[in-house]
């Protein structure tokens, strides 16, 4: 026989057992507990908070990205132009004035200019001589390292201007371009000492060695550029007078 109560225990757990679905979900309802609105409050917050984090470290590491290809486009632009004078500046052609007195060079030094006579790089299909200046024209916003060209007249009399002349920027932002020319003053003897000096006045010679000095308006500035001539201050001529130091014919 079955102990006296228990029929009552299983009648009352299938009765409870089968009680309706829809009140069962009520007292699980009534009996849990709900956000307040200060908890809200505070995790909507945090999430502000974390939202705000996170544009801040989209913004800065795009800014880091710009900031590093504008430096790294700064410095390949530097090397470029430095290159290219320095491959023009090695190779000065010694190119003279044929119908002035004395035969000057087709050179002129000054401390933001200088102007002289090279040959094209041998990329470029035209070739030939061609008369340079160098300088640092200033705008209303930044300076820019520019490059004339043109071709020298054959029958000139004096250094050929540059009125329309071909112009190429070699570098935008430029603040500052110092030139320096290191030689012997003009007509001065083989054992006096050379010296840098900001402006080159000797029409027979050219500089010994030419310095490019080139300070950008944001940065550091450029290595310095030094550079030695390879022609000899005879170069060009057919006759040298070692006692004037000057040209009295031509090759």
């Amino acid at each position: 026989m079955s102990a006296p109560g228990r029929p009552k225990r299983e009648f009352r757990s299938a009765q409870h057992e089968g009680m309706p679905m829809s009140r069962r979900s009520l007292r699980i309802v009534r009996g849990a507990r709900g956000f307040t609105l200060l908890e809200l409050i505070i995790a909507l917050s945090l999430l502000a908070l974390m939202a705000a984090v996170l544009a801040g470290s989209v913004s800065l590491s795009a800014r880091s990205w710009d900031g590093g290809e504008a430096k790294a486009t700064h410095v390949s632009e530097m090397r470029q132009a430095q290159e290219f004078l320095r491959g023009q500046m090695v190779a000065l052609y010694p190119q003279r004035i044929r119908k002035a007195v004395d035969l000057p060079l087709m050179f002129a030094g000054e401390r933001e200019e200088i102007r002289y006579a090279a040959a094209l790089p041998p990329r470029v299909i035209e070739g030939g001589v061609y008369f340079f200046r160098l300088s640092l024209a200033r705008g209303k916003e930044a300076g820019e390292l520019v490059l004339e060209r043109i071709v020298p007249e054959s029958d000139a009399a004096v250094l050929p201007g540059f009125d329309g002349a071909e112009r190429s920027i070699l570098a935008r932002g430029i603040a500052e371009l110092r030139i320096g020319y290191f030689g012997r003053d003009p007509g001065a003897a083989v054992t006096d000492e050379p010296r840098w000096r900001d402006r080159w006045e000797d029409t027979q010679r050219l500089p010994d060695l030419v310095r490019i000095e080139v300070k950008p308006e944001r940065g550091l500035p450029w290595p310095t550029l030094v550079v030695e001539p390879r022609r000899s201050e005879e170069a060009g001529c057919r006759a040298w007078d070692p006692a004037r130091k000057v040209c009295t014919g031509m090759t």
